[in-house]
């Protein structure tokens, strides 16, 4: 989608539909009230006759403007007339986005950010703009037959936006004073980069599995390195990995024909003795659950089990768009997890690249088993901090649901960073306790630790578990089995937490 700035005024536009806001008791937005006044009254009417109540979210589309150059009007409810709660104004423009998917609106004006949004400036606002528009209108159509993507179904591309569904809602302006121009601009264009990371993210988790592979995935972050001179890529095979004994990682991609990755993006654009933020991201490209094999209802989503890793690509995809000034190292570690001869078994004793030894009760616990290789692995770059993400458990989905992603960690300042990140992003996450009464459920008679803590307290006896192997730096774990992926009709990921993140590092900034 294209964005740009219009700054004539509202009168003199063209497009093909404007969008306004309306709040409640038939009060008009600057806009909405100049609109009024130059079509003689006419947005008053439809509102005074109780076409709208002005309800947050609530939309009218008026379809004929006499005397105009603007096709149509589209009326957006925003609540009582006061400043907005950051949720609420993602509702309005959510709203507003989906009353526009008719095939004739191609070019639309936004006039939304002029509202009041509580403790948020013009750039966040018009970045949300962005963030929101391009979400709604994405479609995951590469493994369609239609003919505008047939040709690119054996594709294997970074080009991610060449192979969904073109949406008919093409060109997004925004409406702004000349003063308004550079937070506006500004915030487009972090709008702009964090949507592509989104969307990156989003058609990588999309794609089924037996065309998203570890390999799949070490090849899209070698274009990632080609397409930007500020990424460098490094991708260790699985004798590599059994060189630097990472005995947890490969114990995984033995039930596998697919051969195990480990892939490392560098972006070093901060100072140069500066400690570098490691991003840690599960990249599990299909979770069978191995020899603990998961009931077949449902296992199609499994191909979700590499969101976090995804998730670390779309973020430094929009990082290096950014150009941040800062030192950013992302590991990925890419398996599937299969039942077969070779795989691992309940009982067997695992040796990490840390030298601790860990007891499999269960097979389908394996994500950790990726991640705790890769946190040995982070102390190698002596980072200032490490943030693990992971769909990591069925529990975290059963504690917090959809709305919010599970974080535990041992630093609490980290910790608040990201919780404000994620009000400010509005990818909130909610912090867990991690306590060293939770780590008893992890004793094993035969080794360290066992891979798993029995039914209660999953998602925390699991960061319990990866907590073992960041003893030496601070460290965070999201937990995005809930968030990075929706289910039923509506079923797609999400792209979170790559906006989180994104908020996270620019605030370091």
């Amino acid at each position: 989608m294209d964005y740009s700035i219009e700054t004539a005024p509202l009168d003199e536009l063209q497009c093909d539909c404007i969008i306004v806001g309306v709040y409640q008791d038939q009060q008009l937005s600057p806009s909405a009230t100049a609109l009024n006044n130059s079509t003689h009254g006419l947005i008053n009417n439809i509102v005074s006759r109780g076409d709208l109540s002005g309800k947050n979210g609530e939309t009218v589309l008026i379809n004929a403007v006499p005397d105009s150059k603007i096709e149509r009007i589209l009326l957006v409810g925003l609540g009582e007339n006061k400043p907005l709660s950051g949720k609420d104004y993602k509702k309005a423009l959510l709203a507003a986005v989906n009353s526009l998917k008719k095939p004739q609106i191609k070019s639309v004006v936004c006039c939304l950010a002029e509202c009041d949004v509580a403790d948020r400036d013009l750039q966040w606002k018009s970045r949300h703009i962005v963030e929101v528009f391009n979400d709604a209108v994405y479609q995951f159509t590469h493994t369609k037959s239609d003919k505008e993507t047939e040709s690119q179904i054996q594709k294997i591309s970074i080009a991610y936006r060449d192979v969904g569904k073109k949406h008919e809602l093409g060109a997004v302006s925004f409406a702004a004073t000349e003063a308004e121009w550079d937070l506006t601009h500004s915030g487009m264009l972090q709008g702009k980069a964090i949507a592509e990371g989104m969307d990156l993210t989003k058609h990588l988790s999309d794609l089924p599995g037996n065309l998203c592979t570890p390999t799949y995935l070490a090849e899209q972050a070698i274009e990632l390195s080609k397409k930007y001179a500020s990424l460098d890529v490094k991708i260790l095979e699985e004798s590599d990995m059994t060189a630097l004994g990472m005995g947890a990682l490969l114990s995984v991609s033995r039930g596998s024909r697919q051969p195990a990755k480990f892939i490392t993006l560098s972006y070093q654009c901060g100072d140069k003795d500066a400690k570098p933020i490691v991003l840690i991201g599960k990249g599990l490209t299909f979770d069978a659950g191995g020899i603990s094999l998961k009931p077949g209802a449902g296992m199609d989503e499994m191909k979700y089990d590499m969101c976090g890793g995804a998730s670390v690509l779309g973020t430094l995809l929009a990082v290096a768009q950014l150009q941040l000034p800062l030192n950013i190292i992302g590991l990925i570690p890419s398996s599937e997890n299969m039942p077969d001869g070779d795989a691992n078994k309940p009982g067997d004793i695992l040796t990490s690249m840390s030298g601790k030894t860990i007891e499999v009760l269960n097979t389908d616990a394996e994500g950790r088993l990726l991640l705790c290789d890769a946190l040995t692995y982070a102390e190698r770059f002596n980072p200032e901090v490490v943030i693990d993400l992971a769909t990591l458990t069925g529990a975290c989905l059963v504690a917090l649901g959809r709305v919010t992603s599970g974080l535990l960690g041992n630093d609490d300042a980290l910790c608040n960073e990201l919780l404000a990140a994620g009000e400010t992003a509005n990818d909130t996450v909610w912090r867990l306790p991690l306590w060293e009464e939770y780590q008893e459920q992890l004793k094993s008679n035969f080794a360290d630790m066992a891979n798993v803590g029995g039914k209660d307290a999953g998602t925390i006896t699991a960061a319990c578990f990866l907590s073992r192997f960041a003893e030496k730096f601070r460290w965070a774990h999201l937990d995005i089995a809930g968030t990075a992926w929706r289910t039923g009709p509506t079923k797609g990921a999400t792209g979170r937490p790559v906006s989180l993140l994104i908020q996270y590092l620019i605030n370091r900034t």
